[in-house]
């Protein structure tokens, strides 16, 4: 059978208490057939992380954002030196990475599945409002077993099984890209659509009323490019011969 793999965002963790936490949810996730998967901690590479977070996001088919603790301000302000500046105490701020990470999931329509920390300071990706449903919990493997965060994973799981192909089934098959260097214009134009047809067509019209158009005026008319004739000068005339007796072609 083959395995559903799914991301999980979350920083290195700091106490006991987050570690045991976040343990626990992993170990849910294993008890419902969804293996974890962490850049940097039990996945590992050689590549930039962007990078190798990107190519983990390929083969999984949902996102857990688990957002602990990680920066503490007693005091601070916010917006500081401005007319809307404003006192901040006790602030928690999670990793930026589940920001960043929850933010790239999204763009690949991965279901999300987000839990954040009770007391964290809710901002960006990490408070309600958004296409998914935020849990603010505390650190507790308790937490894990009341109603709404199972009804929450029920519904998470559901979207998640329903990415993951069925066994001896094949993945849907990207779409080719075609490199235009190796095409003929058959092949260009029967890969157009018809709307991008017609305008290649009218273009191409377009292109060619204004050659003919500029070919009319660079070419002289064919009347002034007859040569004299033989013995005349140009832009001397012949005069007329005088009449003979009994010509009447000059009769009015």
């Amino acid at each position: 059978m083959e395995e559903t793999l799914v991301f999980v965002s979350v920083g290195g963790t700091a106490t006991a208490e987050q570690e045991a936490f976040v343990r626990s949810i992993e170990d849910r996730l294993r008890t419902e057939s969804l293996v974890p998967k962490t850049v940097g901690r039990n996945t590992f590479s050689a590549d930039a992380p962007l990078k190798a977070i990107t190519e983990l996001m390929e083969h999984c088919s949902g996102i857990v954002v688990i957002a602990l603790e990680r920066s503490y301000f007693p005091a601070g302000l916010d917006k500081r030196g401005g007319p809307r500046q404003a006192s901040l105490a006790d602030v928690r701020l999670p990793t930026p990475w589940n920001h960043i990470e929850a933010a790239m999931a999204y763009t690949k329509h991965l279901p999300l599945l987000v839990i954040v920390e009770a007391g964290l300071k809710a901002e960006g990706l990490l408070e309600p409002g958004y296409d998914w449903y935020v849990q603010t919990l505390p650190l507790e493997a308790a937490a894990l077993a009341s109603n709404e965060f199972n009804g929450v994973l029920a519904d998470w799981k559901e979207k998640v099984l329903a990415r993951t192909p069925a066994a001896g089934a094949t993945a849907p098959r990207r779409p080719q890209v075609l490199n235009p260097a190796e095409l003929s214009i058959a092949d260009l134009l029967g890969a157009l659509r018809p709307v991008q047809l017609w305008s290649v067509v009218i273009a191409l019209a377009g292109l060619l009323a204004g050659a003919f158009s500029l070919g009319a005026r660079l070419v002289p008319p064919l009347k002034d490019m007859t040569p004299p004739a033989q013995g005349v000068r140009p832009g001397l005339t012949i005069p007329a011969a005088a009449p003979q007796a009994g010509d009447t072609s000059g009769r009015g």
